[in-house]
């Protein structure tokens, strides 16, 4: 048995590096490299002196091979492709929450209407600690996988909410993620879509809204990508050939590998060429959301508003491989009408720690739009209006990815009713408990600042043996902590905005979170602006 695996382990290898061949001139010197590893890697499993396992040694092989290129291309093992094939249709089963699977933990992140995972009384912040018999701690593959399953089947979980621990069944069915969760009337003439992912449904369901919008009296169109990750190319082509003709040209993709070199236009007749049209963006825009967004730019079709999108310019196609597993190979960048890259990483070039360089704005070249227009390359799409209200600082980004925005969020909505939605608002009392909050937390944020004076001080104190130079170091720091803590004060209301949409959607799900942002969001209310001043919108694309 333990022959088949390293024989299938290795087929699958082989046949991964052979897929390039023909790409490639260097035959001899890629047959070489396989001759050398699969004759190590058959020494290595006989000869080792502890029982290793081929699989977990492939796979960190393969880890290893892509991890010095771009973070795009990587392997997918069957469970990968499954999940991936699930994305794209936006339909599964399952028990309907967002769940994050770390160190050992299942946290649901959110839980969404009606599903099974609300029907039984999960809340965003529930730690899964048991599913069935299996504790989570004990599981060494991803346990969120327990929680898949045909429909109708049940599934017992036990979680743990302030402290104290439950149980409750969850009946599993069909969840469908809609590419438009929400689309409405903002006011009496203009309509707003939200279009959250690029799936295989996001040009249908974006034209049913657009229609039914346009019914409902929509003489105006804001269509919101903020936080829109991407997806599927040939669904951005289509998204922009609802408000563009035909034939237009939306983007293209440009690689060393000839077959990859494609100018994509639009195929079909628009729902309406000449509605105006604001999009938003922001800084997880991405990838489709980057060549929708730069195409309306570039063809002066509507307004951009936000803040710089994310700058992900690169094209991935999935490769079978044996056994169903893939790889998803970075082939190509794409390239919006006027020529302009909008990748934002140079993935060729590492910095002293090792980190991809990020592109200098200030070195972009400049493009024009259709009539004239300057625009920019060389990291995102930077938008027509840009306002503050939608840029995130890196010490915001780092309360994010810490979770302390989200665990205050739970906490919150466990200390506090709220009974209407329009009247919510967080004081100045609610954000000095939130500053208390990080105060008493694990929160860690260092500047490059002091990244530079720790360097400094550890070769001060070799160079400087005889010299106490610790007290004044203390001192720094301090000095930077207080910073770090007015710089916290200074992003108030930016905080208090994420504040406010994480601790609404405990209360009134996404639905409501998207009802409150159109009369409370400053990107959504200058839109509406821009679109209710025909005047300013005209002088802005021209």
């Amino acid at each position: 048995m333990k022959l088949k695996k390293r024989l299938g382990i290795a087929v699958l290898l082989i046949g991964m590096l052979f897929t390039t061949v023909s790409f490639k001139s260097d035959f001899f010197e890629i047959a070489k490299q396989i001759e050398i590893f699969t004759t190590l890697f058959k020494e290595l499993n006989m000869n080792y002196v502890d029982e290793i396992s081929p699989a977990t040694l492939m796979n960190k092989a393969i880890t290893g091979m892509l991890e010095d290129l771009d973070p795009y291309t990587v392997y997918w093992n069957e469970q990968q492709v499954e999940d991936a094939k699930i994305s794209r249709s936006g339909t599964y089963t399952g028990i309907g929450a967002n769940v994050k699977h770390d160190k050992n933990k299942i946290i649901i992140v959110e839980p969404f209407k009606d599903y099974p995972a609300d029907k039984a009384g999960l809340k965003a912040g529930d730690e899964i600690i048991k599913i069935g018999d299996i504790h989570i701690d004990a599981f060494e593959d991803d346990a969120a996988e327990l929680l898949k399953g045909a429909p109708g089947t049940s599934v017992e979980v036990t979680y743990k909410r302030a402290n104290k621990t439950h149980t409750t069944t969850i009946t599993r069915g069909a969840v469908e993620l809609k590419a438009v969760p929400f689309y409405t009337m903002a006011d009496a003439t203009t309509g707003y879509i939200v279009l959250s992912q690029f799936s295989a449904r996001a040009t249908t369901e974006t034209r049913e809204a657009l229609i039914n919008l346009k019914n409902e009296g929509a003489q105006k169109i804001i269509l919101d990508l903020r936080g829109n990750p991407g997806g599927l190319l040939t669904e951005a082509i289509k998204i922009v050939n609802l408000f563009v003709p035909k034939g237009e040209v939306i983007t293209s993709t440009k690689s060393h590998i000839k077959k990859y070199n494609k100018v994509y236009r639009t195929m079909n007749e628009p729902v309406d060429k000449d509605i105006p049209l604001v999009v938003l963006i922001n800084g997880k825009s991405a990838s489709a959301s980057e060549i929708v967004a730069g195409a309306i730019q570039d063809l002066d079709r509507g307004v951009v508003i936000g803040a710089r999108s994310f700058g992900k310019g690169l094209v991935q196609r999935p490769q079978n491989l044996n056994y169903g597993t893939q790889l998803k190979v970075t082939i190509s960048r794409y390239y919006t009408p006027s020529g302009r890259c909008i990748q934002s990483v140079n993935y060729g070039e590492y910095d002293e720690n090792g980190d991809p360089i990020r592109l200098d704005p200030t070195h972009s070249n400049a493009f024009k739009t259709r009539k004239g227009r300057t625009v920019y390359d060389g990291g995102g799409i930077s938008p027509d209006i840009e306002l503050n209200s939608a840029i995130q600082s890196p010490i915001t980004l780092t309360l994010i990815r810490d979770n302390i925005i989200f665990d205050f969020a739970t906490k919150y909505y466990y200390n506090n009713d709220i009974k209407k939605l329009d009247n919510f608002k967080l004081n100045d009392s609610d954000f000095n408990e939130f500053l208390k909050f990080i105060d008493q937390s694990d929160f860690s944020y260092q500047t490059t600042a002091e990244k530079k004076f720790s360097e400094g001080y550890k070769i001060a104190n070799e160079e400087l043996e005889e010299q106490d130079i610790s007290q004044a170091y203390q001192q720094l720091m301090k000095a930077i902590e207080d910073a770090k803590l007015n710089q916290i004060k200074n992003r108030k209301e930016e905080i208090k905005s994420l504040l406010t949409d994480e601790i609404l959607k405990r209360y009134f799900y996404r639905e409501g979170l998207y009802e409150y942002q159109l009369s409370h969001n400053p990107e959504i209310l200058e839109a509406v602006k821009v679109l209710n001043d025909q005047k300013r919108y005209q002088s802005i694309l021209n």
